[in-house]
């Protein structure tokens, strides 16, 4: 269970309450301009990530390596999603947790993400295999 869901909305009205027994109504007033330009700011900042991302084509990424360098253990989608500019192209089936996305470079490698609850769990880079090829050309040996 997700506590924050919960727990935010409570402090939200426990905070109102608490500005409304110690100023009356122009302590729930300011307390009440005060969350919601909070909530502002956080739907600000995720329509500007999804504009970015909206730019940039599906599970893309400029380095795979260096984004599997960046993530950290309980990041949000939305973190994920800004850190790349890109929304992850979906490997799991629609609305089964865990969901699982992943981001491919240029060079075939790519970065599978798992996330549960909107939080990373677990992610995984994958390289192209190396073909062995044969030097360009060879020199002759010193006669």
């Amino acid at each position: 269970m997700n506590f924050q869901k919960i727990w935010v909305p409570v402090a939200g009205v426990a905070t109102v309450v608490l500005a409304y027994v110690y100023s009356g109504w122009p302590g729930v007033a300011l307390v009440g301009g005060a969350l919601v330009m909070w909530l502002l700011l956080h739907f600000n900042r995720m329509m500007q990530v999804l504009k970015r991302a909206a730019n940039r084509p599906i599970g893309y990424v400029g380095s795979a390596v260096m984004l599997n360098a960046k993530l950290k253990p309980r990041a949000t989608l939305m973190h994920v999603v800004a850190m790349t500019r890109s929304l992850g192209e979906q490997r799991s089936p629609k609305d089964v947790q865990p969901e699982v996305f992943r981001w491919t470079d240029t060079g075939g490698s790519y970065v599978d993400c798992t996330f549960a609850g909107g939080k990373l769990v677990g992610h995984q880079l994958t390289r192209p295999a190396e073909e062995t090829q044969a030097p360009a050309h060879q020199t002759p040996p010193a006669a």
